[in-house]
């Protein structure tokens, strides 16, 4: 519910706090004092459209923080968003929904005191208020929730996710086929693409560390000539030895012949010793080993460019089908396998569309059922809600719910007898458009005066019939209705007396949480009729003063004493005949309120 409202800078309202309870709240007060302005501060905090004509003159920015206090189920529901996009709040139970608007026209939405998008701010507010008035929240209106109402009314939530199942199956296997129905002509060019690639590949015979031992062995074919020199004159070195110095293996000899000498005279020398020996040896081996590798030199111009052949093919094939060996190998083989399923295409649009015949046949039997189950929830939908009218005085007005369906080629085989609709002996199955709340178009229709032809609610001209009917709605649909906070921005316009203490009654008991599954919810009414307000169980009073030459408006919690007073100001006279009227609204609304609902 919405716990608390502040309000900054906002048209005439400078500064202001409310803090609200459950239950039913009267905002009463007289013309232009602020009222409206208090829903459109809420409009704003959910997201409605602004611009810089609602700051307050002279103000920098106008600034609406609305707190909404969340039951575990809403909790629930919005957990998942506000953990993925970080905006958790310092208490579980609690969302804070802000808006800010500049005077140069842009506007910052924040949720918990984090800076967020519109739409997110938006996507976050959704199901929390209903606003009846000039408002974009108000869910009656809008001809797309007419179904899901109908479903939560009819408790037909569990058939209707069944019906869903088999839509997505069905558009996966649509999917599926599509992709594979591809026109002959693409599907052969991208064979023959396959194939060549495929070959191209195959027939270069790659190997996953090839490119690294062609790169050494064209080095050394490309610096043959100073690498034979250069293994020519170590071994030299090793060997021969020059004019100024003897070989190193002889030089090395010496020395170790040295040591056996003086190993004879002391032992204690024989590590040296085997060092000595140990190095002859390897030096001998070294010699041995650049004998070898000059021998393989060659200069081999041909077997240059063979190499040089191979790595450009290499670098080509890199160029196409990855950065490396081992991904151009695998390409080939995700290649070869999307070549067998074009193979294979033919069959298995077959078993597709064996498939999707199959699911069809039971798409339309479940939404079949949940097109009959909405057609008997709606005969007792207008039932109660042509009583509730009747109660509100509006003997003889009919409401019904309409049900379309859409041909579509691609839709749904239904038999028109499976509805018990009328159908010819020659008719066939037609098919229908479906989506995944099935094939039912739902529109809600209302006739307020007898012998007029039912119309759309949005084409209700009258502003009473309107309210009366969002009224009779809301009570009938309170079951279905999952909005906690209800606000009715004057409902009572062209209605009287008489008729106001019926709707504010039936306000009062949207309120009730009862046995019989009813929905409590929080209701926020703006009115000028008194029977309507003695129906609060909070009276607030909205009134405007001049401070310092600038308007503002207050709101004040009337208490007992200060309720009749504004009640007769409501009355419209003066006198104390005009009281004792004031207390006796008050007096009828204490004891309905301890009557049982009719």
């Amino acid at each position: 519910m919405l716990a608390e409202l502040d309000i900054h800078d906002l048209a005439i309202i400078d500064e202001l706090h409310l803090t609200f309870t459950p239950g039913f709240t009267a905002l009463t007060g007289e013309t232009g004092a602020g009222k409206s302005i208090i829903i459109d501060a809420v409009e704003l905090a959910l997201g409605g459209r602004a611009d810089a004509t609602v700051v307050r003159s002279g103000a920098e920015r106008a600034l609406v923080e609305a707190t909404f206090r969340l039951e575990p189920e809403q909790h629930r529901a919005l957990q998942s968003l506000l953990q993925q996009e970080g905006l958790e709040g310092d208490a579980p139970d609690l969302l804070q929904l802000s808006r800010e608007v500049r005077a140069n026209g842009r506007s910052v939405s924040r949720i918990n005191g984090r800076a967020v998008t519109l739409s997110l701010l938006r996507e976050a507010a959704e199901g929390l208020v209903d606003i009846h008035g000039q408002s974009e929240h108000l869910s009656l209106l809008r001809v797309q929730k007419h179904v899901d109402m109908l479903d939560r009314y009819g408790g037909l939530q569990r058939l209707r996710a069944q019906v869903a199942d088999w839509v997505g199956q069905v558009r996966a296997v649509r999917r599926e086929r599509a992709e594979l129905e591809r026109s002959e002509q693409e599907l052969a060019r991208r064979t023959d693409l396959l194939e060549y690639q495929i070959a191209e590949i195959e027939t270069a015979a790659l190997q996953p560390e090839e490119k690294g031992e062609l790169a050494a062995e064209r080095t050394r074919l490309t610096h043959a000539s100073q690498l034979a020199a250069l293994s020519r004159e170590t071994l030299q070195i090793l060997s021969e030895g020059n004019r100024e110095s003897g070989a190193v293996i002889d030089l090395v000899g010496q020395a170790t012949r040295s040591l056996e000498s003086l190993h004879h005279i002391d032992p204690t020398v024989e590590p040296q010793l085997k060092e000595a020996e140990d190095l002859s040896y390897r030096l001998q081996d070294l010699a041995e080993t650049l004998r070898d590798y000059g021998r393989r030199i060659e200069q081999d111009p041909r077997r240059l460019a063979e190499v040089e052949e191979r790595l450009e093919l290499i670098r080509s094939l890199e160029r196409k089908y990855g950065p490396t060996i081992p991904d151009v190998l695998a390409y080939g083989q995700r290649a070869r396998e999307e070549l067998e399923a074009i193979t294979h295409s033919a069959e298995r649009i077959a078993e597709l569309g064996a498939m999707e015949t199959r699911l069809l046949d039971e798409l339309a039997a479940a939404a079949t059922e949940l097109s009959l189950r909405r057609r008997e929830a709606a005969r007792h939908l207008a039932q109660s809600i042509e009583q509730e009218l009747q109660g509100l005085h509006m003997q003889g007005a009919q409401f019904e719910v309409d049900f379309q369906w859409q041909d579509d080629p691609a839709g749904v085989p239904i038999p028109p007898a499976d509805l018990g609709l009328p159908v010819s002996a020659t008719e066939q199955a037609k098919k229908v458009r479906f989506d995944r709340s099935g094939i039912d178009q739902v529109e809600f229709l209302v006739s307020p005066n007898p012998g007029e032809p039912p119309k759309p609610l949005v084409k209700i001209a009258s502003g009473g019939e309107t309210s009366r009917l969002m009224l009779a709605l809301k009570t009938v649909l309170s079951r279905a209705d999952e909005t906690p906070t209800l606000i009715f921005d004057e409902i009572d316009q062209g209605i009287g007396g008489r008729v106001g203490a019926t709707v504010g009654e039936k306000l009062w008991r949207l309120t009730l949480a009862r046995g019989d599954g009813l929905i409590p919810h929080q209701v926020l009414c703006v009115t000028h009729l008194p029977q309507l307000a003695g129906f609060g169980d909070l009276h607030l009073r909205v009134e405007k003063h001049i401070v310092d030459g600038r308007t503002v408006t207050h709101v004040n919690p009337l208490l007992e004493t200060d309720r009749v007073e504004e009640l007769a100001q409501m009355l419209g006279a003066s006198g104390e005949s005009t009281y004792r009227s004031a207390k006796e609204i008050l007096l009828q609304v204490a004891e309905r309120k301890k009557l049982p609902p009719d």
